[in-house]
């Protein structure tokens, strides 16, 4: 018996099931290895030789593919290892150290500390995956010594990674959607503004990542701290933080790394700064040679929607670790203490590249049971074009938590919320368009099996799904008044009081969470 999962509830099952068990077990690993066997038995229809072979294949695929190494993948796991490695470093040289000092001297309080994380995560908008590694190695020291929880400052990383981002043209995310965009508004013919022009105008409409980032420093500032993140917040206070994470919390505590007494702030800052300019010079090196092949004009924003991501994050590690390297040779430190740091700086984001395996495996799966095609057809039918905006939201962070990416809601959504936008007013093609992006980033976040959300958590060194429960009602929070964004646009076609009355509905929230936060 063979289904159709595009048109089958079936298809939704097992991410649902691995969402769920992560949720009440909180062992992430087991409940997407469930999940990841109940969609094999799914596709195979029971057949236990063939659900295996198809687990193998899917296994194989995250390393090998086509024939050839899966770059993307590889690349990611590279970048982690290559950036535990020279966080380490920066611990040895003291650079860390000589960092957490300054900010002792210069950030006096709790709040100082968090918001240094914020602004941080602010301010490195190139790509998500680098936002939360690097911030995080740089902002932890100093959050733990103002005893700011780990759930807390995954929620910063993970709050100002995704939202800068998307907000941003220039960065990865920018690049990638405005290829989708471009090729959106060739299909329907749209010539009064040009694929960077569409973006720009879609940023004001993104009320998911604006709220979002306006609220990580409400929750700062006023101490909005609900839900788990007010246990979390009390524990670290008492210096009993419980959300860190066991297998990978202080480089210098859980592995013994000794830091050198003569590391300066630069040992820390340039090394880190090297990394940010160099990546971002190789992403213009490797999109300007993708142009060069294609035969098409030098052009930064050209460069950025044709650089390969992955290799140039690889790239700028590399020039980061030798950095890093040169701060501890000139210290004249042992070569062993060296070598060990290295191999501890690797071995410390093992744990992340393991939960990376496992949730792109489960990827794999979700795609093969068609569940974005089955979430997509619940929009399909007589529905007022006013709340397609709203209902695209949803749809797609239904999606996004679902699958948990929102790279891939972005290339199913966003060529159907234009499709729909064609086929009813075209003048809804930005608001709807936006929905999607909102939504995307919305589901990506609320998302245990999110390679965004994993990574957020590895960056603040805090258990997974402490950071994913701690987050879900600032998340929520945010979708509500995003929503409430979206029906307004939906019915006044109005960028500006679509502002005004998420505004008010964001000040309504503050307010309530305020009022809970000081019972």
């Amino acid at each position: 018996m063979l289904i159709d999962f595009a048109a089958s509830p079936l298809s939704i099952l097992p991410a649902l099931v691995a969402l769920g068990l992560a949720i009440i077990t909180r062992r992430v690993l087991i409940s997407l290895g469930v999940g990841i066997v109940l969609g094999a038995l799914l596709l195979a229809d029971f057949s236990l030789l063939n659900a295996g072979t198809y687990v193998f294949n899917i296994t194989k695929n995250v390393v090998i593919e086509d024939g050839g190494i899966n770059t993307w993948n590889m690349s990611i796991v590279a970048f982690l290892v290559l950036l535990g490695m020279m966080t380490a470093l920066l611990t040895l040289s003291g650079g860390t150290r000589a960092f957490a000092n300054w900010a002792l001297e210069h950030i006096k309080d709790k709040r100082g500390a968090a918001l240094l994380a914020a602004f941080l995560g602010v301010f490195i908008f190139i790509d998500d995956y680098f936002n939360s590694l690097a911030v995080g190695s740089v902002a932890r020291p100093v959050t733990d010594r103002f005893n700011v929880s780990r759930a807390k400052l995954a929620y910063i990383l993970d709050s100002t990674a995704a939202p800068m981002c998307i907000l941003m043209p220039l960065s990865s995310w920018g690049a990638y959607i405005m290829t989708i965009i471009a090729g959106i508004l060739l299909n329907h013919g749209i010539t009064e503004y040009s694929a960077l022009g569409a973006y720009v105008l879609l940023i004001p409409m993104n009320f998911y990542a604006i709220f979002t980032l306006l609220m990580v420093f409400a929750v700062i500032y006023f101490k909005l701290d609900i839900g788990l993140m007010k246990k979390h917040e009390d524990m670290a206070e008492m210096q009993k933080d419980d959300c860190k994470d066991a297998t990978a919390t202080n480089l210098i505590d859980e592995y013994g790394i000794a830091e050198s007494d003569h590391g300066k702030v630069s040992d820390l800052i340039y090394p880190i700064v090297t990394l940010i300019f160099a990546t971002i010079f190789f992403m213009l090196y490797t999109g300007g040679q993708a142009l060069t092949e294609s035969q098409k004009p030098f052009s930064l924003l050209g460069a950025f929607e044709n650089t390969d991501v992955g290799a140039s994050l690889v790239y700028g590690s590399l020039v980061g670790l030798l950095l890093a390297l040169t701060t501890v040779f000139k210290q004249k430190l042992p070569l062993k203490e060296i070598a060990n740091a290295l191999l501890i700086g690797a071995k410390s984001m093992f744990g992340a590249i393991i939960i990376l395996f496992f949730a792109w495996a489960i990827g794999s799966v979700i795609g093969d049971m068609k569940t974005g095609a089955y979430l997509s057809s619940l929009i399909q039918g007589n529905i007022s074009i006013h709340w397609l905006p709203v209902i695209l939201f949803i749809l797609s962070g239904l999606m996004a938590f679902s699958t948990g990416t929102s790279w891939g809601t972005f290339g199913i959504m966003l060529p159907i919320a234009g499709d729909m936008a064609g086929a009813t007013d075209v003048a809804f093609m930005l608001p709807m368009l936006s929905a999607v992006l909102a939504g995307s980033v919305f589901g990506d976040h609320c998302s245990p099996i999110s390679d965004t959300t994993i990574l957020s958590s590895t960056g603040a060194r805090c258990k997974h799904i402490d950071h994913v429960s701690t987050q879900l009602p600032y998340a929520l929070s945010v979708a509500v008044i995003a929503a409430i964004g979206f029906i307004t646009i939906g019915f006044s076609n109005s960028v500006l009081l679509a502002l005004a009355v998420s505004s008010v509905a964001f000040v309504l929230v503050i307010g309530a969470m305020k009022a809970i936060s000081t019972r």
